[in-house]
């Protein structure tokens, strides 16, 4: 008997754009829960909308990044700002088991959809808020944007090295960290459901949890009263620790000692070079101390050597190292059938996305169906949530709510 998927028979009534929520729903999409996109025509989301003048393969009426975001999803129209299309809005939140939204505060309570609304006509819902910095405090009305998070939370000044510039991560990390938060919290609000027999508002803030993964760094801070510094590619903990230069045009090989045992497998591995032989750099501390002229001698060895050799030869003598790889390589890895799966789509080209970095030792994962069209489902989803006959739709089509 073929098992359920984990989240099979879950509704997931999602209002949100662009990344954070997008991304949440997606991971509930992907656990086999029926996520219901609602959309309008006058203000679609282009999320990952591509540049003035590019043009790329596939499909032309969803940008590239919406594609993988929003896989496995039904998408609805709705005219949100008319009557009958807020009634109809309010009607599926009644048969939804969450909803999830990433508005700035107060949106939803405008549009009279927000928590308390919503729990009138359905006590069990499950209610999402993913705003930048939360629905109360100083900070509510503040407008949130991934930049904006990297600087505030100070991010910025715990990436880069000293004397760099304020140092941005350019993948969008607010927005993925804040889809993991709402997800695992969603899954919580389900077992106090379970036992409860009432559902939760969930007010999730990105800023703090941004701010939640710095971990060791804000405990420097505490304890020592100054912030901590900024590492590079090093670490307090072990050393020689960064990313050396290798043969070749910008190649360059990662390397992290962390015990004394293999910081002599390192030496014998770059042929026991006499500048290697000081005292000081058998212990931690010295080779802390003296990072700099550690790093410039290996560099003279690394740069010798292809990266791959390099990386070959370290992981040989039991030296933690890796190749320096650029998202071409990652994707073309033959041995990347476990981190990413084929998308099937008859309207666009073949592409490799990433599925879910682990497998249930019985349920399933959901099987990928691609994102979908603007409204594709719109008729569908009436139907299967609330027992809309044709006539009704074509109704609501025709007089403009279902745009």
């Amino acid at each position: 008997m073929k098992s359920a998927l984990p989240l099979s028979g879950i509704r997931v009534l999602d209002f949100s754009h662009i990344l954070a929520g997008p991304f949440c729903t997606r991971l509930l999409a992907d656990f086999g829960a029926d996520v219901v996109k609602v959309e309008t025509r006058t203000r679609q989301d282009r999320m990952g909308a591509i540049k003035p003048g590019e043009r790329l393969k596939g499909r032309s009426d969803r940008p590239p990044a919406y594609l993988t975001t929003n896989r496995n999803k039904r998408s609805i129209t709705i005219n949100l700002k008319t009557d009958e299309g807020k009634n109809l809005a309010l009607k599926l939140a009644g048969q939804a088991d969450v909803v999830v939204e990433n508005f700035s505060a107060g949106v939803m309570d405008r549009l009279k959809l927000g928590y308390e609304h919503l729990k009138a006509v359905n006590p069990r819902i499950i209610y999402v808020a993913m705003s930048g910095y939360g629905h109360d405090g100083p900070r509510k009305d503040w407008t949130s944007m991934n930049m904006n998070l990297q600087a505030y939370t100070g991010l910025m000044m715990a990436t880069g090295a000293e004397g760099d510039p304020p140092t941005a991560i350019s993948n969008s990390w607010n927005d993925y960290i804040g889809g993991l938060h709402a997800c695992f919290g969603i899954l919580q609000a389900f077992s106090e459901r379970e036992a409860t027999g009432v559902g939760v508002n969930l007010d999730l803030s990105q800023f703090e949890c941004s701010v939640a993964t710095f971990g060791a760094l804000l405990l420097s801070s505490a304890v020592n009263g100054v912030p901590p510094p900024r590492l590079g590619s090093r670490s307090t903990h072990w050393a020689p620790q960064g990313v050396y230069r290798c043969a070749g045009q910008d190649d360059w090989c990662a390397i992290s000692v962390q015990k004394t045992d293999q910081w002599r497998a390192l030496i014998k591995a770059m042929g026991n070079p006499s500048w290697a032989a000081k005292t000081e750099y058998e212990t931690l501390v010295g080779r802390l101390k003296h990072h700099d002229e550690i790093d410039a001698g290996i560099e003279r060895w690394s740069r010798t050597l292809q990266a791959s050799e390099a990386e070959r030869g370290l992981k040989a003598a039991g030296v933690p190292a890796e190749r320096m790889r650029r998202i071409p390589e990652v994707l073309e890895d033959k041995n990347g059938e476990s981190v990413f799966r084929p998308m099937n789509d008859p309207r666009d080209q073949d592409r490799l996305v990433t599925g879910l970095p682990f497998k249930f030792s019985r349920s399933p994962v959901a099987q990928l169906s691609p994102a979908p069209g603007l409204g594709e489902h719109t008729r569908e989803v009436l139907r299967d949530w609330l027992g809309i006959d044709d006539r009704e739709i074509k109704r609501l089509e025709e007089q403009g709510t279902l745009e």
